[in-house]
């Protein structure tokens, strides 16, 4: 289950049981007066952590993966070139 919590965000139940989340199954993150997501199933769950808390660990979440595409897509590499473009070999250049 490592890779699991990798791709996903973790929150604390009211029980204080920890809670492993899909942020991209997130409808809705209200606050009243504890924080309910609810998910496109429809299932709501409540959690210790405030709706602000829930969106930076989303916003996180969401900012390590497009780093991380970055540096392994060629089409976002090409979008984003390094600032040396020396420091990059040439294709055919040993």
């Amino acid at each position: 289950m490592p890779n699991r919590v990798l791709t996903m965000i973790q929150l604390t139940r009211l029980n204080n049981q920890p809670l492993v989340v899909n942020s991209d199954l997130i409808k809705f993150v209200e606050h009243a007066p504890d924080t309910v997501l609810t998910l496109v199933t429809g299932e709501k769950v409540v959690v210790r952590e405030t709706s602000d808390e829930v969106l930076q660990k989303i916003t996180s979440f969401r900012r390590s993966i497009l780093t991380g595409l970055v540096g392994e897509s060629p089409l976002l590499a090409a979008a984003n070139p390094p600032a040396c473009p020396a420091a990059v070999p040439e294709a055919g250049r040993d």
